[in-house]
């Protein structure tokens, strides 16, 4: 099975598009953990338990592991196994380098530690892109229209008569020889997504910026989804693992993200009907 294709099993068996992203900062963490030795591992734990029934996936943000130097790498390792199998685990790890130094980074993240995909550059160019794209069963995230406020310092740049983004579209596009390739389309300009999914009908969108960067979670889910309403993974990490700062973080955790997937599933049914 590619995939692409068990990204969308894993979505119509779980009923959800929500991806649970684990970004734990020590200082955001409830006070009653921070004195703990082990706080972000213990957290992010209880996170994964909390909301698990109700995510498709979880993407697990590398930079807040690596910072914690050789612990971040074996809390990486921990977690990556802890992860259920009926999800998706994506490593936002964002690499992408000259050839051989790809194979390296996708020998450590997709077969050393086992995720299922990974978030990568293309500025490089699709030979840095290929080592991601080996295992059919692994998938590759490519940054195409992201939600940070600098992205169109680039990604707007005109680029044979069209905003730079949309050919790293139609780039992917054609890269999907092994039906594992994706895209990451931030959620804060609905417009930008709506053209991408237009361009690619078929790729799955990993989708951030719902939530607390201001991203309009219906535009998200009606542009972002296929013509079926799946094919997407809407990302949601601060909201969910901060809704609380108190002993109740894991209910309040999972309470969010219940409620985040039964609106996105609304929205999906709406969608579908207004279709029909």
């Amino acid at each position: 099975m590619t995939f692409n294709d068990r990204l969308a099993t894993t979505v119509s068996q779980k009923n959800s598009l929500l991806c649970v992203g684990l970004d734990p900062d020590l200082r955001r963490l409830p006070q009653h953990l921070q004195q703990e030795p082990n706080a972000i591992l213990l957290f992010c734990k209880e996170i994964i338990a909390a909301t698990a029934a109700s995510a498709a996936a979880f993407k697990i943000n590398f930079a807040f592991f690596e910072a914690e130097g050789s612990a971040g790498w074996s809390m990486l390792e921990q977690l990556a196994a802890e992860l259920p199998a009926d999800v998706i685990k994506i490593a936002d790890a964002k690499r992408a380098d000259i050839g051989n130094t790809s194979e390296r980074y996708a020998h450590a993240i997709l077969d050393r530690l086992d995720f299922d995909a990974i978030t990568v550059n293309p500025y490089l160019g699709r030979d840095a892109v290929e080592p991601f794209l080996q295992w059919p069963a692994r998938g590759a995230f490519v940054l195409c229209r992201t939600s940070n406020p600098g992205s169109g310092d680039f990604q707007q740049l005109q680029s044979q008569g069209q905003p730079l983004y949309q050919t790293v579209a139609d780039r992917v596009m054609s890269w999907n020889k092994n039906g594992n390739c994706g895209l990451v389309v931030g959620a804060t300009d609905a417009s930008d997504l709506a053209r991408i999914r237009e361009i690619s009908p078929t790729l799955p969108l990993l989708i951030p910026g719902v939530g607390a960067q201001g991203g309009a979670l219906e535009a998200a889910v009606r542009l972002g989804t296929d013509s079926e309403g799946g094919a997407a993974l809407i990302n949601s990490s601060r909201s969910i693992i901060y809704k609380s700062s108190g002993r109740d973080f894991v209910e309040a955790a999972a309470r969010e993200a219940q409620t985040l997937c039964t609106r996105i599933n609304e929205i999906r049914q709406a969608k579908l009907q207004t279709k029909s």
